[in-house]
């Protein structure tokens, strides 16, 4: 890589809406996790 090439970091944008699939499958996770030990304690 040479010091003229433009940064390799996403945009703005872009990072944004990884940051916002990474929450929505942790509260997806916890979510299923939650639903599973609910079925099986009934």
């Amino acid at each position: 890589m040479l010091w003229s090439d433009p940064p390799d970091e996403p945009p703005e944008e872009l990072r944004e809406a990884q940051a916002k699939l990474r929450r929505m499958g942790v509260v997806l996770a916890v979510a299923v996790m939650l639903l599973t030990f609910l079925l099986v304690v009934r």
